[in-house]
């Protein structure tokens, strides 16, 4: 357990940052080590560009700037002014109006760089409505964009459309019900800007991985009533969305860019931390230039505790005052490394983020990997983090997609045994001491190809972002069965359905947390971008309005998720061992087509691609749970002889199946050792009685 007496990082020096109202005025601290003067700037509330007044900060022990004036107030607008030091690594400039890193509240001007910190005074009521806080074995999670999902709704007030508001109108918990997720996933939604470049193209960065300040919610989110009232409303339309959102049981996740900033490489805007302190906030060579682990421009140097600090105090905020119930950490290798730049487990910012007391009902998960030396960290965080799982992906994309495909032109590459460790937990990957709950499994994700397109395309068709179709992945273990894109084929089509509800089956199914990207559920299409960053249009806002197919697919995963929940075997917390007794684990027997036990060589055998899997809960209290899962991975149909070796087992009923284009109600029976026509490429779901 934590121990709540542990100082957090930076100690008591750097408590307290940015602005506390008190006693009828206010007090701003700012952390530079490096400064020599500091100044705030004070706005006219109409006019961004009257500055009103100036006021001196102190500077304090800690390296804090500190200045208590009854100028601020709730809704002051203001910037600082920072001078220093010239040389490498500074880039000091006092006539540069900066952002209060800890600002809580945003107001733009007419310019791109035109920002101003907003004071505000938190006094929204949560009515008593707690977290729902959602055991992580019983958590689906479905990643989204606030936006896209809502843009085109037609069940949400079209004042709404696109807005905090409507991802919480009724419509929408309706739906995110009815499809049995139990965590949504935003995209970043913390303040951030389009990269000039974008601007010059036309584009805007859509996704939001730019961040301009950690503490703000992203003003174009809000409606347009709450964006006339000012950041305050847009904080109460934020809040007022978690708090709809928890009243109906659902989470509320945030994918949070702490890695790098809007202020790009060096010759970037300087909008807060560059010209606060950029030697000590930003990765750097001792001649000023930057260590960019992320491919953006700057990296944001955690070995420095005012930074760590920045990130937990954000964190802190996020969790506690706005209610969050978790973080998706974009790169997150990149706040793990240290002083050398190199990746740290045990990393001070690692461990605040995993036992600080205040962070302790919320959900961790790691992008286990940076582009800088060493970046690549799957499987390499420390317990208490959930990490997203490439592997469990690559994996499970090639037995369904890159192997067919293969098979096709020559013969099945591989067994199935790689795939089957996935499918059980990846305990390849995960220790025993984080269990199979550390893994985030995916087959998609914002980034890369929509499930639609990873079964319809073999290249990527990302001419739309202006990039000459350099951008975005080459490798996508993708397969379009036979037809670049849209086609008619009917066949073609019958199969491309078949290995979404393959790929949908397997990521419901597998023993893990699993992320379904939103629209994945309808079969939603990119037309082939894998890479929809800059794509702010119906490319990328979900379309409500499906063809039966995709009301099928809906319906398999509204299935799908209902026998996840009321199957604890397929959720285990901890990997089971052999001959002891782990309450939480499943143990796992598995059985060839014949219902024999898999022999050792079968695992690697790539003319062997088919597999009984079954799985049986150890609960603390209450009656076992178990089923059975046959897996055929090759287009060629099999017969399946189901195993007369299960002690107990007097029936399998039938649950689900892959084969079906409609989920099917009838729950068949099959006694130990009959035969079953299997097709080729599906699954199939039981329950063993």
């Amino acid at each position: 357990m934590p121990d709540p007496t542990t100082p957090p990082l930076g100690g008591p020096a750097l408590d307290d940052l940015g602005i506390r109202l008190h006693d009828g005025v206010g007090t701003l601290r700012v952390w530079s080590r490096n400064a020599a003067s500091m100044q705030l700037v004070i706005f006219d509330a109409d006019d961004l560009d009257w500055e009103t007044a100036q006021v001196p900060l102190e500077r304090r022990p800690g390296g804090v700037w500190e200045v208590t004036t009854d100028l601020l107030q709730p809704g002051t607008r203001y910037a600082l002014r920072v001078d220093g030091p010239h040389g490498p690594g500074h880039v000091f400039n006092p006539e540069t109006l900066l952002l209060d890193p800890y600002a809580r509240g945003l107001a733009q001007g007419e310019g791109y760089e035109e920002w101003r910190s907003v004071v505000i005074e938190d006094g929204f009521d949560w009515g008593g409505i707690a977290k729902p806080r959602i055991p992580l074995d019983r958590t689906v999670i479905y990643e989204g964009h606030i936006k896209g999902l809502t843009k085109r709704h037609p069940g949400v007030t079209p004042a709404l459309h696109g807005t905090y508001a409507g991802l919480a109108h009724p419509a929408m918990i309706e739906y995110f019900h009815s499809i049995g997720v139990t965590s949504i996933e935003l995209l970043p939604v913390h303040a951030f800007v389009t990269e000039p470049r974008l601007l010059d193209r036309g584009l805007t960065n859509y996704w939001g991985y730019n961040t301009l300040n950690f503490f703000t919610p992203h003003t174009a989110y809000a409606s347009e009533a709450a964006r006339k009232g000012g950041p305050e409303a847009v904080l109460a339309e934020f809040k007022g969305m978690v708090r709809l959102l928890h009243e109906a049981g659902l989470e509320v996740i945030l994918d949070v860019v702490y890695n790098h900033t809007s202020e790009e490489g060096r010759g970037g805007p300087a909008s807060s931390l560059r010209g606060i302190d950029n030697a000590s906030y930003y990765r750097q060579q001792p001649d000023g230039t930057y260590i960019d682990t992320t491919g953006v421009g700057n990296t944001l140097n955690t070995a420095t505790d005012a930074a760590a600090r920045l990130v937990l105090d954000s964190l802190r905020y996020w969790a506690n005052d706005m209610q969050i119930d978790g973080f998706r950490f974009d790169l997150a290798t990149a706040l793990g490394r240290d002083a050398n730049h190199e990746y740290d487990r045990e990393h001070p910012l690692l461990t605040a983020i995993r036992e600080d007391p205040a962070l302790q009902d919320v959900k961790i998960i790691a992008e286990p990997w940076d582009v800088g030396l060493g970046g690549w960290q799957t499987g390499n965080f420390p317990a208490g983090w959930s990490e997203w799982n490439d592997r469990y992906r690559d994996r499970v994309r090639n037995f369904w997609l890159s192997d067919i495909d293969y098979a096709r032109r020559a013969s099945t590459p591989v067994g199935i045994g790689g795939f089957a460790n996935r499918l059980a937990g990846s305990a390849k990957t995960y220790s025993d001491d984080r269990g199979p709950l550390a893994s985030i499994n995916f087959v998609t994700a914002h980034d890369g190809f929509t499930l639609h397109d990873l079964v319809s395309y073999d290249f990527k068709h990302n001419e739309a972002n202006g990039e000459n179709n350099h951008d975005g992945a080459d490798m996508n273990r993708s397969f379009n069965h036979g037809a670049e894109g849209p086609t008619d084929d009917p066949a073609v089509l019958t199969v491309r359905r078949k290995a979404m509800r393959n790929l949908m089956g397997t990521l419901l199914l597998s023993a893990g947390i699993p992320m379904i990207t939103a629209g994945d559920e309808f079969g939603r299409t990119q037309r082939g971008n894998n890479n929809a960053y800059c794509q702010d249009s119906t490319l990328t806002w979900l379309n409500w309005d499906h063809e039966p197919w995709q009301k099928d697919l809906t319906s398999h995963v509204a299935l799908l998720t209902r026998l996840r929940a009321e199957n604890p075997a397929l959720r285990p917390s901890r990997f089971a061992r052999l001959g002891e007794h782990v309450p939480e684990a499943s143990v796992m027997d598995w059985f060839d087509q014949d219902g024999g036990t898999m022999e050792v060589e079968q695992w690697t055998d790539a003319a062997h691609r088919t597999l009984q899997y079954v799985a049986a809960s150890v609960p603390e209290n209450g009656e076992t749970n178990r089923i059975l899962l046959i897996v055929h991975g090759t287009e060629a149909p099999i017969d399946v002889r189901l195993p007369e070796s299960i002690e107990g087992a007097t029936a399998f009923v039938q649950l689900w199946s892959s084969a079906d284009e409609t989920p099917s109600d009838e729950q068949r029976r099959y006694a130990p050792g009959d035969v079953l026509p299997v097709q080729g490429t599906s699954m199939r779901l039981f329950r063993v009685e």
